[in-house]
């Protein structure tokens, strides 16, 4: 105390006979510094602003609760960041082609983005899928569709994430199929499905089923994955699209750790043990631009989830207390303006993730405004990641600047003001409640309308749009989905449907509803089932909406 004293007593000298003098000769940029998310930094950070800090207690050691510093004893010097570049066009034959190629290029783990109507639920054939069909991601219709995305891939030997959310048992499913078809048994994969229902009412909107029939599809594959596929991370809770549509950096973390907190409480309900699913939860978060504010974002999630499942959910395997996290950067920061200066915003995110220990990392292509991105786009995001992972020295020692003044201080402010969020939406009675009375819809509103004031005001600068900007345009090579992709894919998934047994399909669709309509029934293996019939994503869609409904969103102002 005598230490914090003295350097308190110091530092008011240095602002009063250095600082002050200073400042008044060459006055500071701004008024006001604060970070993206317009948390307000002070010049210089000192002992004094983390004296209540308790190292055991607050930080610890990598792989020891709580887990501040990373939740591996030695972190990427025992292994690196999976480096899994998200990518889907076209039909599967074209997919399936990319991804040789990023593993040809280095890529260690796949990531499958689909198409709209797949996100929706929606078979390509579907009037609603006009125009749509391949173009923001790759069309999966049937079992036939995921055996050609997967050709010439072993399943036992890399890892998948898929970002699908409301039909996630579905290309689950499907994905469990083709290993079987490889002689992969269900045990030996694994992966990631995105399947965060909660976080589509907030932020994404690509919902299908209400709320209670959705989270009771999430109950159900947690419980078949704990038996069946135990390698399989059953959610990725997330935050990214949270904070894509604007959230601050507090709410991605506060929101999405409620998220985790619902699902959680709403398994052990179900008569899950908290221990059996746990260990394959899994956390997706932006980022931003914000250097250290994301560093220190990343740091107090982990401490809190740690802090949860121990304390409130009495887990007691450690594995239960690791937050495991996937991380991308932001798509929101890039520009259409300017488009090479993307590559820059990409590698500060990059370095802020793997800062923040992230356990795999995709990097944005600096053509994504534009574009799904070409092969010398992603092979420079790739290379990216190649280049800190092997290069700079980052990975040689474990959270490099735990200890940092300005860092402890930012994690600890972030936790205080998460937990802030968190007492709030538990008075309202929970993540369901707050979301019906759109609360945290609105808090992301506001907090988007605020930065884009900032924006306009010029009082946050973005290099190439409010300043620095150019009149000419800067070509770069842009990747076109040929129109006749729709056309080869509606003529594929109308082969399928000829050649399939279509008795068999109607009994295996039958046999879902009726496991649709008891509760008590787990629907993966009627899903299961379906798939391997070759029945259409969107036939087994529509049969659980017979039971379940549509969610319709009440739109809140």
């Amino acid at each position: 105390m005598d230490d914090i004293e003295r350097i308190k007593k110091a530092k008011k000298e240095w602002e009063e006979k250095i600082l002050k003098p200073h400042i008044e000769k060459h006055p500071e940029r701004m008024e006001r510094f604060s970070t993206i998310s317009d948390h307000e930094i002070k010049e210089i950070y000192t002992p004094e602003d983390i004296a209540d800090l308790d190292y055991m207690r607050d930080l610890g050691f990598p792989g020891e609760y709580p887990f501040t510093r990373g939740i591996y004893p030695n972190m990427y010097r025992g292994r690196l960041w999976t480096m899994r570049q998200f990518a889907g066009f076209g039909t599967a034959v074209e997919t399936n082609q990319r991804y040789h190629y990023l593993l040809q290029q280095g890529q260690t783990g796949l990531s499958v983005a689909f198409d709209m109507p797949t996100i929706m639920g929606v078979d390509s054939d579907d009037p609603r899928a006009t125009g749509e069909v391949g173009k923001c991601g790759v069309a999966i219709d049937t079992l036939a569709d995921m055996e050609t995305l997967f050709k010439g891939i072993p399943l036992d030997k890399v890892t998948t994430s898929m970002t699908i959310n409301a039909p996630a048992a579905i290309l689950w499913a499907m994905y469990i199929v083709v290993a079987e078809k490889q002689g992969v048994p269900s045990n030996k994969i694994g992966g990631t499905i995105q399947n965060d229902i909660l976080k589509e009412y907030i932020a994404q909107k690509s919902w299908i089923y209400p709320p209670e029939p959705s989270m009771r599809i999430i109950r159900d594959i947690v419980a078949y994955a704990s038996e069946h596929v135990p390698r399989w991370n059953t959610i990725s809770i997330s935050g990214y699209h949270i904070r894509e549509a604007g959230s601050t950096a507090v709410q991605e973390l506060a929101f999405t750790i409620m998220d985790g907190i619902s699902y959680v409480d709403y398994f052990t309900r179900e008569g899950l043990d908290v221990d059996s699913f746990a260990p394959r939860l899994s956390f997706f978060f932006d980022a931003h631009m914000d250097f250290f504010e994301e560093i220190a974002k990343f740091r107090a999630a982990r401490r809190m989830w740690a802090k949860i499942m121990k304390e409130r959910f009495k887990a007691k395997n450690p594995a239960s207390w690791l937050m495991r996290f996937h991380t991308q950067t932001a798509g929101c920061s890039l520009t259409a303006q300017q488009p090479y200066n993307n590559i820059i915003r990409t590698a500060i995110e990059a370095l802020s993730a793997v800062l923040g220990g992230t356990q795999s990392l995709h990097t944005n292509s600096m053509d994504e405004t534009y574009a799904l991105p070409t092969e010398e786009a992603v092979t420079i995001a790739l290379r990216t990641q190649q280049i800190i992972a092997y290069e700079s020295g980052i990975p040689n020692t474990i959270d490099p600047l735990g200890g940092s003044y300005f860092i402890e201080k930012l994690t600890n402010e972030m936790e205080e003001k998460a937990w802030e969020y968190i007492n709030k939406i538990e008075e309202m009675g929970g993540m369901l409640r707050a979301i019906e009375l759109g609360y945290p819809q609105k808090e992301i509103q506001d907090a988007a309308y605020h930065y884009q004031l900032q924006v306009e005001k010029g009082e946050k600068i973005i290099v190439g749009v409010n300043k620095y900007v150019i009149d000419e345009d800067v070509p770069i090579p842009i990747l076109k989905i040929p129109d006749d992709l729709e056309k080869k894919q509606k003529e594929r998934l109308a082969k399928v449907k000829r050649d399939r047994n279509n008795a068999k399909v109607k009994e295996a669709l039958k046999l879902l509803r009726e496991a649709a309509e008891d509760y008590s029934e787990n629907l993966m293996p009627y899903i299961i089932n379906a798939v391997r019939e070759y029945a259409t994503e969107g036939e087994i869609i529509n049969t659980l909406k017979e039971a379940f409904g549509e969610y319709r969103d009440p739109a809140y102002f």
